[in-house]
């Protein structure tokens, strides 16, 4: 008799299929949950929110795969004792250990994947068709690693984000297209409204400053899309942009809703590599309201 999936051999399994020689450095860890237990259904998120827990409990699943830290830090296990005695992160610990949930993050193996993940998700999510990528997994990592100055090369950043060619319209057409491709309450957008836009650029989730200004400086890119930014570094560099005659532009989707569709693709990457397993996926949705 063949021995019982556990979340253990499924997380092996998810790692394999990556085909990625593993990270001496991830934050791709399990961060609750005993790795052991038999495996009842798996739940994509982009965090695993408390209502997320408990919506996966509800689906049969006690492993959930999050995109995002947990508990509120990107180090979200090694680093937790600023939280001690906090009702908030108490509170989810005991929920996540009363209903006896796994949670693993998958995050840095995602992206790294060519094509990464939750750019491939997003695209697909809005309808564009991608380019082939131009950098391999150990050029990517450069490419991030240079951010914190070692050894910055302009082009090598601005070619790690894909890049999908559009039908030709405005900025801000195409905000109100994005908006609506992705379920979005709303769209902040910088540049031109009447810029031609036929090549955009998924800056998603959170990059750099300096990755995403390299990005615009690609001859090829009019716009970027991205998740979340400093307001003084891409938002500054695009107002002067246009001011001196070179205009481009950039949407702010928010982090969540920039990625989520990543994580629901990766349901859908998922079901093939984990077959007899009910694997859903779960938005946790954009924390924020506007008025």
């Amino acid at each position: 008799m063949t021995a019982p999936q556990t979340i253990q051999s499924a997380i092996d399994t998810i790692l394999r299929a990556t085909t990625l020689a593993p990270l001496p450095h991830t934050a791709d860890t399990l961060k609750s949950g005993d790795p052991e237990r038999p495996l009842t259904g798996i739940v994509t998120t982009f965090l695993a929110t408390a209502d997320v827990i408990t919506r996966a409990a509800q689906h049969g699943a006690n492993l959930i795969i999050t995109h995002e830290p947990t508990y509120y830090s990107d180090h979200d296990t090694d680093d937790v004792a600023w939280l001690d005695g906090d009702p908030i992160y108490d509170a989810k610990r005991a929920l996540v250990e009363s209903l006896g949930m796994a949670i693993w993050r998958f995050h840095d193996y995602w992206h790294l994947m060519t094509p990464d993940g939750i750019q491939t998700g997003v695209a697909r999510q809005l309808g564009w068709p991608l380019d082939d990528p131009s950098i391999d997994t150990r050029e990517a990592i450069r490419a991030w690693s240079m951010t914190r100055g070692q050894d910055w090369n302009a082009e090598l950043a601005g070619a790690s984000s894909s890049v999908a060619t559009i039908p030709a319209t405005t900025l801000s057409q195409l905000a109100e297209d994005v908006r609506s491709g992705l379920g979005a309450a709303q769209i902040r957008y910088v540049g031109p409204a009447e810029l031609p836009v036929r090549r955009v650029a998924l800056t998603v989730g959170a990059l750099p400053g300096k990755m995403t200004i390299a990005t615009l400086q690609r001859d090829d890119v009019d716009v970027v899309l991205c998740g979340e930014t400093r307001e003084w570094e891409t938002c500054e560099y695009l107002r002067d942009a246009a001011y001196f005659g070179r205009p481009k532009g950039m949407l702010v989707v928010g982090h969540a809703t920039s990625e989520e569709g990543g994580m629901a693709y990766l349901a859908e990457w998922l079901r093939p590599q984990l077959p007899g397993v009910t694997i859903t996926h779960l938005p946790s949705g954009d924390p924020f309201q506007t008025i």
